[in-house]
């Protein structure tokens, strides 16, 4: 009986299959997510980068919570240098350089990395550092510690993420971390940004200052500034991408918590805007239809936007630090409108499942019968409540694919 059905239902799915292919825009509501690698071999973290290269993923940097001292040091993590590849799309990692090796960056998180021609280049981003802060006897609200981070504005690049040259020790952008960058017409963009760890984690001083300036290289180590001040807002953790001769760049923040002087609460932003030239913008929309997040990702799949992930704040006075990221995905053509396709990226039941500073890219398709997809790596779960002897566990190390069903095809074209 199974060899006499078994034909009939390889027709039925090759006719779904046809007809599918052969719709003009994909159906990404239909989209599921899998588990590739619940627990890789690399440490759980977050604003670690992931690119690919010649059919290899390549993972670096980021950052892992330590877990609480006595007395707590606010923000205390190891800080990742070291470099991963995979060959077959996440579900085996093999370690290449540790985070200690002289001979590439020093480790850092939330930086960028990009590839361009046969090279990928990574750029900027901080360590963390806190020095005791001697305050007076008996002086209340002075904070125990204040920020030392370096912020680097060096440029790195590798063939093979073993063998690294530095471009520049420092490149004539500021030093910053939460940094936009993008490849368009075969130069590297950088963008945005902040300098200096933000009160709301390390409790005190110094102030955090954002930037909106755009500069643009052909090798990272001779750079032209395109506009010191761009009419976004500064901002840092803006997602830029490229997209039908434009970048686009997409949501951020200008603080993770609700001060006292903040211009909006949550300070996070939703609006879109793109430019040509990196010097030129234009507003493609004030305030899009998903709700303002920096953490989340957007990428271009199928000739449209993707965005999902995210931090949230909570809006729950009797519970400051319950979780509140946003369980959603959005899809847009063209920026300004946007569709909810889904409730639950990495199959979510609940906002403590959803992922912030985590790093996704898209695979065009590929051997048995891979379609295009999304791929997503580690990622961070953690509330504001430093006092929870659990937060530092909610980071993760996990390789999810986003991509159609067994049952259904999609134009393989960006």
């Amino acid at each position: 009986m199974y060899m006499k059905i078994l034909p009939v239902v390889a027709g039925l799915i090759l006719c779904i299959s046809a007809a599918n292919a052969g719709k003009g825009a994909p159906d990404f509501e239909s989209y599921e997510w899998t588990l590739i690698n619940e627990e890789a071999r690399w440490a759980p973290r977050a604003g670690l980068q992931v690119v690919s290269l010649g059919n290899r993923f390549y993972l670096m940097g980021g950052r892992t919570p330590r877990p609480p001292g006595f007395p707590p040091i606010p923000g205390d993590s190891d800080i990742w240098g070291d470099v991963w590849t995979s060959n077959d799309k996440g579900a085996s990692w093999q370690q290449l350089l540790e985070t200690d090796d002289a001979q590439h960056w020093p480790a850092r998180a939330y930086f960028q990395a990009v590839t361009k021609g046969r090279h990928i280049y990574v750029l900027g981003g901080q360590n963390f550092k806190l020095e005791q802060n001697n305050c007076p006897p008996f002086v209340t609200g002075c904070p125990p510690f204040v920020s030392s981070s370096d912020f680097f504005n060096d440029v790195w690049r590798s063939r093979d993420g073993v063998h690294w040259k530095q471009m520049t020790d420092a490149a004539p952008w500021e030093g910053r971390a939460g940094l936009s960058s993008v490849v368009h017409k075969n130069e590297i963009y950088i963008m945005g940004g902040s300098f200096n760890d933000d009160p709301a984690v390390i409790g005190g001083p110094p102030t955090r200052v954002y930037f909106n300036d755009v500069w643009k290289s052909r090798n990272g180590r001779d750079w032209v500034k395109l506009t010191d001040n761009a009419p976004w807002e500064p901002r840092a953790g803006a997602i830029v991408v490229e997209k039908n001769g434009y970048i686009y760049l997409l949501g951020g923040e200008d603080g993770f918590t609700c001060l006292p002087d903040s211009p909006r609460c949550p300070p996070y932003f939703n609006d879109v805007w793109r430019t040509r030239d990196g010097a030129n913008w234009e507003l493609v929309t004030t305030a899009a239809d998903w709700a303002p997040r920096p953490g989340h990702q957007v990428v271009v799949l199928l000739n449209h936007f993707i965005l999902f992930g995210g931090f949230g704040l909570s809006e729950d006075p009797t519970d400051p630090f319950k979780a509140a990221n946003p369980m959603d995905i959005w899809v847009s053509k063209d920026g300004a409108d946007w569709s909810q396709v889904s409730d639950s990226p990495w199959n979510a039941v609940t906002p403590e499942e959803i992922k912030y500073d985590f790093d996704a890219l898209v695979v065009k398709g590929g051997k048995h019968g891979l379609r295009p997809s999304i791929f997503t790596f580690g990622g961070d779960r953690e509330t504001f409540d430093f006092t929870d002897p659990a937060n530092y566990l909610n980071v993760d190390n996990d390789v999810w694919r986003f991509s159609p069903p067994l049952w259904m095809t999609t134009p393989n074209r960006e």
